[in-house]
């Protein structure tokens, strides 16, 4: 059976670099599953965990802060804002962080913009860190 290469570059760096078996990856409108043989595609990504699965039950976990993910010819090339292994959250800031994005003004369309993104990424934070516990 063929391998997936999924590549994961931050802003500062290359986050990952594996060869895996299969990769769920969160998308801006749901979860997104990629096995070797897919078919192109670009989309954009949401927050939320991203899950290798390797040699049956080996799987790892981050959490991925939106961006872009393009698969082709059984390459997962994923950019995004931040990758943080699952089992580095921290669940206690992640709730600091979202009751400080509830309780901030969103007065404006932007404003309100803001903190809806902070609120995603705190609940998404919280989601994987608690699977991971």
């Amino acid at each position: 059976m063929s391998q997936l290469h999924c590549i994961v570059v931050t802003p500062e760096r290359t986050a990952l670099d594996e060869v895996t078996d299969f990769v769920a990856l969160p998308l801006y409108d749901g979860e997104y599953g990629v096995a070797p043989g897919h078919s192109p595609v670009i989309a954009r990504l949401g927050y939320g965990e991203l899950r290798l699965k390797s040699g049956g039950a080996t799987e790892e976990r981050y959490y991925i802060d939106g961006g872009f993910v393009q698969v082709a010819d059984n390459v997962v090339s994923i950019l995004t804002e931040r990758a943080i292994p699952a089992e580095k959250l921290d669940a206690g800031a992640a709730h600091e962080d979202l009751n400080a994005a509830l309780t901030r003004p969103a007065n404006t369309p932007e404003r309100m913009e803001t903190r809806d993104r902070e609120i995603a990424r705190a609940r998404a934070q919280i989601r994987i860190a608690s699977h991971v516990r």
